[in-house]
């Protein structure tokens, strides 16, 4: 199914149940709104967004929805520091760019960075992905780095 736009109510039940997760009602409103903006939404992001729409879902019930949704492959989560935590929406292998003075999260496709070498796997290990975080700031006017 293509990112963002109008996901039917039977698709949105489609995607939960391949991966396992009953379709209540507010787990199909939560997933409603991370489909649609297919964006970086914090989970009191999707809250607001959530009751905002009509549905009534808790912050406990929205946390642990995502925290489903994380466990089943549905979503992403992004730790993009200690205090932000990002639900997104696009599983495919690909990296982010964080703004460390607005918070915004965006997109590094996965040819963007290349990945030249990692050190020796732990025994019994194996290596189930890499994400990388480029944390970003404004430059002063007229600094270039």
């Amino acid at each position: 199914m293509a990112p963002g736009g109008d996901w039917t109510a039977a698709q949105i039940v489609d995607w939960l149940q391949v991966r396992g997760v009953s379709p209540t009602s507010q787990r199909l409103a939560i997933a409603a709104v991370l489909l649609r903006d297919w964006t970086h939404l914090s989970a009191d992001e999707v809250h607001s967004r959530v009751n905002a729409e009509g549905s009534v879902a808790s912050k406990a019930t929205v946390y642990n929805t995502l925290g489903l949704f994380a466990r089943k492959g549905l979503v992403r989560e992004v730790i993009a520091d200690p205090n932000r935590v990002f639900y997104d929406p696009n599983t495919a292998p690909h990296h982010h760019f964080y703004d460390v003075t607005t918070g915004a999260l965006r997109d590094i496709d996965a040819q963007g960075v290349q990945i030249l070498g990692l050190p020796k796997v732990p025994e019994g290990m194996q290596v189930e992905g890499i994400e990388v975080i480029v944390r970003v700031r404004s430059s002063p006017a007229g600094v270039v780095r």
